[in-house]
């Protein structure tokens, strides 16, 4: 963590993924100037502040997580993210993907493939703020890998005791089977080059009403969620060794530059800061 002499915290990130954790994200970052746009992730996000605070968008309002918060974002849901003062934030988050939650259940019972929702996006919990940073330092720390295994686990465990809900209990919503198929085939064909006009009709709805049916069930518009759609699908190809101006392209983005703007908006780091420490 960096502060200047007038107390500004300083830009800072470091992305590691955990591999042997299962693709475990991990983000230990420091910002000042950093402003994310809405963008959503395949994970949660659970991260903690360490100094300053964060102002960001989920659940249809803004929320402010301060030091010592803890900043709980479900899985797939929009939310952006700046600074709350003047001087910037840090903090220390992790990026748990529905898959390592389901793998806490026991085979063969009724809780199998369940995947908590977390209702509250800021909470204040002394206890587990003190068990995630010392997740965070011996993932950083320590290379055993039956140590760091059973620490991750035993924290998602804790984290959904003291603060998940079943997510079947808060759904009432059912997506309308058209707009799913738009969604899912976005996110199969993300490079795609679609019009308005086509996903329109692959919904059977006029364009208008269209955009804002799929707004109001997926949080974004149609043109943002191609760009998560796109983000998603960029990072997979990263992971498998691409160079960066071949995924650029591959992933549906007009040029390098466009790419990069885009990752750094919705990632806090470059592609390449991304793909350093695989």
């Amino acid at each position: 963590m960096s502060t200047t002499k007038d107390g500004d915290i300083g830009e800072f990130a470091d992305f590691q993924i955990a591999k042997e954790l299962g693709g475990l994200e991990l983000l230990d970052a420091s910002y000042n100037k950093q402003n994310f746009s809405r963008h959503s992730h395949e994970g949660f996000t659970v991260g903690v502040i360490e100094q300053g605070a964060q102002r960001f968008f989920r659940t249809g309002g803004n929320h402010i997580a301060p030091q010592d918060s803890i900043i709980l974002v479900n899985a797939e849901e929009v939310h952006n993210g700046h600074s709350a003062t003047d001087y910037g934030w840090s903090y220390k988050a992790m990026y748990p993907l529905p898959c390592h939650f389901e793998s806490l259940y026991l085979e063969g019972t009724q809780d199998q493939h369940r995947v908590p929702y977390f209702p509250e996006p800021v909470v204040h919990d002394p206890h587990l703020a003190t068990q995630l940073r010392l997740l965070f330092k011996t993932l950083k720390e320590d290379k055993n890998r039956l140590l760091r295994e059973s620490l991750v686990y035993a924290t998602l465990s804790m984290l959904i005791q003291r603060h998940g809900k079943k997510k079947a209990d808060l759904s009432t919503k059912n997506p309308g089977e058209a707009l799913v198929i738009v969604k899912e085939f976005l996110d199969d064909f993300p490079q795609a080059d679609v019009s308005l006009d086509d996903l329109a009709k692959l919904a059977n709805l006029s364009p208008f009403y269209f955009v804002r049916c799929f707004q109001k069930q997926f949080g974004l518009p149609p043109h943002a969620y191609q760009i998560q759609a796109r983000l998603r699908y960029a990072k997979s190809l990263l992971l498998k060794g691409f160079k960066i101006s071949d995924v650029a392209l591959e992933a549906g983005f007009h040029d390098q530059s466009h790419f990069h703007r885009h990752f750094k908006k919705a990632m806090g780091v470059t592609p390449g800061d991304y793909i350093k420490n695989m």
